[in-house]
C-alpha cells in the first residue's frame, strides 16, 4: 500500500523541467528544451494521502530557486536610489559613505532577534512568490561578531520556515575603512573562518555551505580571493563568489582553474573566461536587477549559453536591489538579458539548484526528488514570467515545501 503526503488532481500541464531524472542542469541547446506535460493520468488508486488538492485546470511546476541573495541587514538605502538616478555609480555612492558600509554600521548596531524579524517577514514574500530554495549571504558584518550574528539568523530561520537556505559566509564582501585588503584577508580566512569552523563542529551552525568573496577595484584583488576561497574549502565551504561585476579582473578564469562551484554577475567576463567555465562546469550565476539598478551593462547571457556555460538566476535582494520576488527577476532575464522563457526557468530551477550543490534532488519533479511545486493559476506555464508575476495577483496559489503547503494565497 502506498502512501502519500499529497495528490493535485485535475491539472492541466505538469512542468517537470527535465524527462532525464539523472540529469543535473541544463545547458547549451538543452535549456530551451523544458519538459512538460499536458496528458497526466489519473491516480486514484493511491491511498492513505495527507491532503487534497484540486488543481482546478491549472498548472505544477517545481519549486523555484534563488541563486543569489545578500536577506539579512538592518535598515534601507532608499537615500541612494536619488544619487543613482542623477548619475552617481556604484563606486561614487559608496565613496559618499553609502553602499556596503551604511548598511554594515546599521547591522552591527542591530540586534540579533531585529535582524531574524526582519528577515522572516521577507522570507514570507519570498515563499509567496514561488522561491522554495534560497542560497542566503552573510557580508554586512565585516568582522567575526557580526558575521556570525547573521549566520546564525540564517540557520535559526533555516531550522523555523519552510524556506530553505544554503547560507554562504561572504566575510568578503569589503574592506572596512579602518584596515586594508591584506589585513582583512588574513582576518576572513583566520579568526572569522576559525569561528564558523568551531560553530559547524559543535552544531551551532548547520546550513553554512559556501564561501564567497567580493572580487572587485578597491576590495579584494584576485590573489586575495583565491587564498580567502581556497581557506574556506579547507574548511568544507564551496566557492561561490562575486566576479567581473564592474571591471574584468580575469577572477573568471581564477575561479574556473580552482573549481568554483559558482560565480555570480559576470557583467564585464571575459571570452577567455566564459570558455574556461564551460570546461569547468562552473556556474554562471546571472543577477539581472543589479544590471537594471546600477544601470550597468547586463552580463553576456547568450554568450554564456552559447558557450555551454550553465547558467542560473539569482534575486540579489539587498538593500541596493530590493526585489525578493523570481518571477520579477525572470521576466527581467528575458527583457535584460535576452534570455528566452524555457530559459529562464531552468535557470531559475534546476540550474539554480545544481548552482548550490542540488541539481539532482531540487529543481525537477520526479520520483525520487523533493516535493517543492507550485500550483498556478494560468493556463500554460508561461504565464509565470510572461505575467511579471508579483505575490499579490495570485498566479502562485499554492506553494508546497517537501510535500506539505507552506503558502496558500487568498481567495
Amino acid at each position: 500500500m502506498e502512501s502519500h503526503r499529497l495528490l493535485i488532481k485535475n491539472i492541466r500541464q505538469l512542468v517537470q523541467v527535465t524527462a532525464n531524472n539523472d540529469q543535473m542542469f541544463l545547458r547549451g541547446e538543452e535549456a530551451s528544451q523544458i519538459q512538460a506535460n499536458s496528458e497526466i493520468a489519473n491516480r486514484n488508486s493511491l491511498e492513505n494521502i495527507e491532503k487534497i488538492v484540486d488543481a482546478n485546470g491549472g498548472v505544477v511546476l517545481p519549486g523555484l530557486v534563488d541563486g543569489h541573495s545578500h536577506p539579512v541587514f538592518a535598515g534601507d538605502r532608499v537615500h541612494e536610489f536619488a544619487m543613482k538616478l542623477a548619475g552617481a555609480t556604484y563606486a561614487e555612492v559608496q565613496a559618499a559613505g553609502g553602499g556596503i558600509h551604511f548598511t554594515t554600521a546599521a547591522t552591527r548596531k542591530a540586534s540579533e532577534e531585529e535582524l531574524y524579524r526582519d528577515f522572516e517577514k521577507v522570507s514570507r514574500q519570498m515563499l509567496s512568490a514561488g522561491t522554495t530554495t534560497l542560497e542566503a549571504k552573510s557580508g554586512y558584518g565585516l568582522e567575526t561578531e557580526t558575521e556570525m550574528k547573521m549566520l546564525r539568523v540564517l540557520d535559526k530561520l533555516s531550522k523555523n520556515s519552510p524556506l530553505e537556505i544554503s547560507a554562504t559566509f561572504c566575510g568578503a564582501h569589503a574592506v572596512p575603512r579602518t584596515t586594508n585588503e591584506d589585513d582583512q584577508t588574513k582576518a576572513v580566512a583566520g579568526e572569522m573562518l576559525d569561528a564558523i569552523i568551531k560553530a559547524k563542529s559543535n552544531g551551532e551552525l548547520q546550513c553554512v555551505e559556501n564561501i564567497d568573496v567580493f572580487c572587485e577595484k578597491g576590495n579584494f584583488g584576485v590573489e586575495n580571493t583565491e587564498r580567502i576561497l581556497k581557506a574556506g574549502e579547507k574548511a568544507g565551504l564551496h566557492a561561490n563568489f562575486h566576479a567581473e561585476e564592474l571591471n574584468c579582473l580575469n577572477s573568471a578564469e581564477m575561479g574556473a582553474r580552482i573549481g568554483a562551484r559558482a560565480m555570480s554577475h559576470l557583467e564585464k567576463v571575459s571570452p577567455e573566461g566564459i570558455k574556461m567555465m564551460a570546461a569547468s562546469g562552473t556556474v554562471a550565476v546571472l543577477l539581472p536587477s543589479t544590471a537594471f539598478i546600477l544601470r550597468l551593462e547586463a552580463p553576456p547571457a547568450r554568450e554564456l549559453l552559447k558557450a555551454g556555460v550553465i547558467v542560473a538566476l539569482g534575486s540579489d535582494f539587498n538593500p541596493n536591489a530590493w526585489c525578493p520576488v523570481m518571477p520579477q527577476i525572470m521576466h527581467m532575464a528575458c527583457i535584460v538579458m535576452k534570455m528566452s522563457i524555457p530559459e529562464v526557468l531552468a535557470a531559475a530551477t534546476i540550474n539554480s539548484a545544481h548552482s548550490i550543490g542540488r541539481g539532482k534532488t531540487h529543481g525537477a519533479l520526479h520520483k525520487g526528488r523533493v516535493g517543492d511545486l507550485l500550483l498556478l493559476n494560468v493556463p500554460k506555464w508561461e504565464h509565470l514570467v510572461y505575467r511579471s508575476t508579483t505575490p499579490y495577483d495570485n498566479t502562485i496559489t499554492h506553494v508546497f515545501k517537501l510535500g506539505k503547503l507552506a503558502f496558500e494565497a487568498h481567495k
